[in-house]
């Protein structure tokens, strides 16, 4: 596995990381815990050695998976988790409440750590911006916990580009962890050029357009009633179809290289910048080896213009997020 560095910082991983969240929590009922051990140290044998989570997966139940699988590996891997909400007032195990004030990060930094299993946590993600608490006061919570030994990179999650520049002025930021793919793009405009001035790196997660563009998902695809996908306008029946058109390009270039759909997202996600590490999330060690393969591609300046060419004619239909999540985006 190839090794990346994230920004300008000595953060160093695998080119590909796992996302950790779909074992538990949004994409149905959660795996086996044995079977997910199984899972996370079998790609580490596949060379993969940056692990994301987040309190709010489960919630809580992955970060106790993740640090359950990872502890006999402790010094082979890098584990990012997030902090920012608060279960909802109503007591349901849905979490949906924003809560950045620096006494809370410190407090639910110290319960992520027995969690986890480890002594300090490789990467602290904001999970979501929140506009009650100036990201200056955020960001000075996590450089006392920088500081103190517990924690040794900050990160910012679905940030926009004042909120990290400010935030950077106080604590250097090493990794902005965004959505980012073929079928989400919004971050090229301003996103990117921002990181690429400040040294930062960028982490998308769904790199895969949450599965449609692996091309195992259609109009009819049936998904698991706790599958938080029944509720993105995105994956409508209807924007399904539409958006059938971004895959079948990926199709035909994948047949051309020898490859599947989602290694040629993928490799074209690592072809943008030397500094980007996407984090796809699976159940299946068949999927880890799938996108293990992406890191292989060379992806030439013709097919690239290629897949740019095609893409550019389409629109995407449908919004990525239900409107209240997506207020939860800082822009």
């Amino acid at each position: 596995m190839q090794k990346r560095k994230l920004g300008n910082n000595d953060l160093e991983v695998s080119a590909l990381g796992l996302g950790c969240m779909g074992m538990s929590w949004s994409y149905g009922a959660a795996m086996n815990k044995a079977e997910a051990i199984s899972l996370i140290r079998s790609a580490i044998d596949c060379g993969v050695t940056f692990f994301d989570t987040a309190e709010v997966y489960g919630p809580l139940t992955n970060e106790e998976l993740v640090g359950d699988a990872l502890s006999p590996v402790r010094d082979q891997v890098v584990i990012a988790t997030k902090f920012g909400f608060k279960p909802a007032d109503d007591g349901e195990s849905r979490w949906s409440q924003l809560d950045s004030r620096p006494e809370h990060i410190k407090r639910v930094a110290e319960e992520s750590l027995k969690r986890l299993r480890v002594e300090v946590i490789d990467l602290y993600y904001q999970h979501r911006v929140d506009p009650d608490v100036p990201i200056e006061d955020v960001a000075g919570a996590v450089k006392e916990l920088i500081e103190a030994g517990k924690v040794l990179h900050f990160g910012l999650s679905e940030a926009g580009v004042q909120t990290i520049r400010r935030a950077h002025a106080v604590q250097p930021v090493t990794a902005l962890q965004s959505e980012y793919s073929l079928w989400w793009r919004e971050p090229e405009a301003e996103i990117l050029p921002t990181l690429e001035e400040l040294g930062i790196g960028l982490v998308p997660f769904s790199p895969l357009g949450k599965g449609f563009l692996t091309g195992k998902i259609d109009e009819s695809t049936k998904f698991d009633e706790s599958d938080f996908r029944n509720s993105v306008p995105r994956f409508s029946a209807e924007n399904r179809k539409a958006n059938q058109a971004v895959v079948d390009i990926l199709g035909r270039i994948a047949d051309e290289k020898e490859a599947t759909p989602a290694q040629i997202a993928l490799a074209w996600l690592l072809a943008q910048k030397p500094w980007i590490v996407p984090i796809p999330g699976t159940t299946k060690l068949s999927r880890v080896e799938e996108n293990i393969g992406a890191v292989a591609i060379e992806l030439t300046q013709s097919d690239l213009r290629q897949i740019e060419t095609a893409v550019s004619r389409i629109e995407v239909q449908g919004a990525r997020y239900p409107e209240a999540a997506q207020r939860m985006v800082d822009r």
